[in-house]
């Protein structure tokens, strides 16, 4: 069965012109914004529970459904796999199975990080999976890579893997971790069962899908806080 799903459409032809400006600019100052009551409360929901687990740490962010979460804590069988995402509704739409091994928090997502990356916790694997592209060329300081977050996610470091139907927000991120000094490959998503409803109707609406995946070290990490 076919699906229907627009292509991206941007007024941005190629790498925005401000990218490297943006990016080095956060890497260089960290995100000093307040924190909300409702990202607060997740915060403390998670904390003590990070504390008490032991279990290295898998993040899916921007997690929508949470389909992905559920899937992601299968093939991570001996870690905490937390999914966020901002919206209730959508976490509402999640089914849970009985013997589920993951946790679903209502947060944004980047306030998180920093209380993450400021509690000095690390991750193994954090997955970026379909993020709002905001592909109006306004909008970069609304991609992961033009947050004032982005700093916090390498902070964070694991294994990053990013997935999105536009190759120029790949291609972008690609180079924003490539001036943070951490070395990642793109290529374009093989055929597989799908991680997200969003992948789903993508792959049957006859879209290209696009990859990238880099590791994060500690010396990375360094760079970032010079």
């Amino acid at each position: 069965m076919q699906a229907s799903s627009a292509q991206v459409t941007s007024n941005q032809s190629g790498l925005h012109p401000r990218l490297a400006r943006t990016v080095l600019r956060h890497l260089s100052h960290p995100n000093l914004s307040p924190l909300a009551a409702h990202n607060q409360s997740a915060w403390d929901a998670l904390l003590p529970l990070l504390q008490a687990d032991g279990r290295p740490l898998v993040l899916d962010s921007f997690c929508g459904t949470g389909m992905s979460t559920a899937q992601l804590a299968l093939r991570h069988p001996q870690h905490l796999v937390v999914g966020i995402d901002r919206s209730a509704h959508r976490l509402q739409r999640h089914v849970r199975a009985a013997d589920a091994n993951y946790l679903l928090l209502q947060a944004e997502c980047e306030p998180l990080w920093r209380q993450l990356a400021s509690a000095q916790m690390r991750v193994d694997y954090h997955y970026l999976l379909y993020p709002n592209p905001w592909p109006k060329s306004r909008h970069l300081r609304r991609r992961i890579h033009g947050h004032p977050g982005f700093r916090d996610l390498l902070a964070l470091g694991g294994l990053v893997e990013l997935r999105s139907n536009w190759p120029l927000y790949v291609e972008e991120f690609g180079v924003a971790m490539h001036l943070a000094g951490v070395r990642g490959a793109i290529r374009q998503l093989p055929a597989a069962p799908a991680l997200t409803r969003f992948e789903d109707k993508y792959r049957r609406s006859g879209q290209g899908l696009w990859q990238y995946r880099g590791r994060i070290g500690y010396s990375d990490h360094l760079n970032t806080r010079n």
